[in-house]
């Protein structure tokens, strides 16, 4: 554990004491534990994770491993110290990607250990397996569900401590975090997992199971593989997204407050899902072509020459360029490439007008400059939220579409706005001191409605 601060270790200890603990009752004497139900489990988990390390499945959850489909089943078949053990056994032969190795295959064995454990003291505690032996439903569904809401709460109050202990991270902000996105795929498992379960108790045997575990466990793994292309896409924005941040540190953070923005109005407008997922891309890529400007130009505090604008004013082709090769960003790219577009024909880099202007486009250059006029920068205050919508308004129908305008009104008006710091928010006494839309949000141009 070299190299683990020392309270991610008092963690992992005492969560690794405390799987012990509950594990250990199956080695004693005169205990009812089905061990051939036991090791066919373990032997299927073993299988599982052997055929996922050669063709790279992952988990819905990063390093749950490619056998967490089946502890449900676990769970509903053997006592809570038997399937402790079933979870301990198959997390202990999982891969680990990131050092310290050992530790995080320690802590992910006693982990899930604990967890299927909780499952299955619930599903039994609610009578689960006499619902097993002999299935009534809906009511077996109680305690299948239950025992899916045990395990995702105790993995994810252990996740939560383990960050907090090697991380920092605050317990509070974790849990609101992970919860919501543990729950449905356990869930999900707990419920596919209770048709193997009752076919393992019936007279056609565990054999009978098997044929249903199969299926059951591609789909987990198609759904796995398309979990991790969604990350690598993630991934590949969040890189993309620090290198302009670090080239233009004058804008840390203006990026993800336009994606939120975006995403805002397109909800306002009632978009499908799908393209809100596209703007939150566009949005927090829109100034990605900023790492083609020269680093004296974007932290330049002075005015900008005329040479230096043209210079500036290439960043939005810049940006299509960068992306034009991902694929999955679609819709973003006509967004990078033409939101500093004005519907009066005077923006750039194109010129267009009106309608000519993409959808996607028009909703960034409002949440661009939204964020621009309420966020401070070196080189002048923060405009309040209520002066920057008032100044949007007054630019509609010449620079901006005021039908996305509205939409970003309402929107804020409905769910606030906490995109600023307010301790750097300027009130509405020194609003008269911030430059407004037309004069340009940026004084180190002198172009008209410039933002950055």
């Amino acid at each position: 554990m070299r190299g683990t601060p020392a309270a991610a270790r008092v963690c992992i200890l005492a969560a690794v004491a405390a799987a012990v603990c509950c594990a250990l009752p199956v080695v004693r004497p005169g205990s009812a534990v089905p061990w051939g139900d036991l090791g066919l489990l373990a032997a299927l988990c073993l299988l599982c994770e052997s055929v996922g390390r050669r063709f790279g499945p992952g988990s819905v959850q990063a390093g749950a491993g490619s056998f967490l489909p089946l502890l449900p089943v676990a769970a509903f078949l053997l006592p809570p110290p038997a399937a402790a053990l079933v979870a301990a056994v198959a997390a202990l032969a999982g891969r680990v990607d990131r050092p310290p190795f050992a530790a995080r295959r320690a802590w992910r064995a006693a982990q899930l250990a604990l967890a299927c454990c909780a499952a299955s003291w619930t599903h039994t505690f609610l009578g689960g397996p006499a619902s097993i032996a002999a299935p009534d439903l809906p009511y077996a569904l109680l305690p299948a569900c239950a025992a899916a809401l045990a395990f995702s709460l105790v993995l994810t109050a252990l996740d939560c401590v383990i960050l907090a202990a090697a991380e920092g991270q605050p317990v509070r902000r974790s849990w609101r975090t992970l919860l919501p996105r543990a729950l449905g795929p356990h869930l999900v498992h707990a419920l596919a997992g209770l048709m193997p379960a009752v076919l393992w108790r019936s007279s056609y045997g565990p054999a009978s199971a098997l044929f249903v575990l199969l299926p059951m466990y591609i789909s987990c793994w198609v759904f796995a593989q398309y979990h991790r292309e969604d990350a690598a896409h993630r991934a590949t924005i969040r890189a993309l997204v620090q290198a302009v941040d670090i080239k233009d540190t004058y804008t840390r953070g203006h990026s993800e407050r336009v994606g939120r923005a975006s995403v805002l109005i397109a909800r306002e407008l009632g978009l499908d899902r799908d393209r809100l997922e596209a703007l939150r891309f566009a949005g927090v890529l829109h100034d990605v072509g900023k790492l083609g400007v020269p680093t004296r130009v974007l932290r330049k505090d002075g005015p900008l020459t005329p040479d230096e604008r043209r210079v500036m004013e290439l960043h939005p082709e810049y940006g299509h360029e960068i992306v034009r090769g991902i694929g999955f960003l679609d819709e973003a790219r006509d967004a990078i490439l033409h939101h500093h577009e004005r519907l009066d024909g005077t923006g750039y880099p194109y010129g267009l007008s009106g309608g000519r202007i993409p959808e996607s486009a028009r909703i960034v250059a409002v949440a661009d400059a939204f964020d621009a006029m309420t966020s401070t920068r070196s080189y002048r205050r923060a405009r309040p939220v209520p002066a920057a919508l008032a100044e949007l308004r007054r630019c509609a129908g010449s620079q901006f579409d005021p039908r996305m305008v509205r939409a970003l009104d309402r929107a804020v008006g409905r769910y606030g706005w906490s995109g600023a710091d307010p301790a750097v928010t300027a009130d509405e006494a020194g609003a008269a001191a911030v430059p407004t839309a037309r004069e340009g949000a940026d004084r180190r141009s002198p172009s008209p409605a410039r933002y950055e």
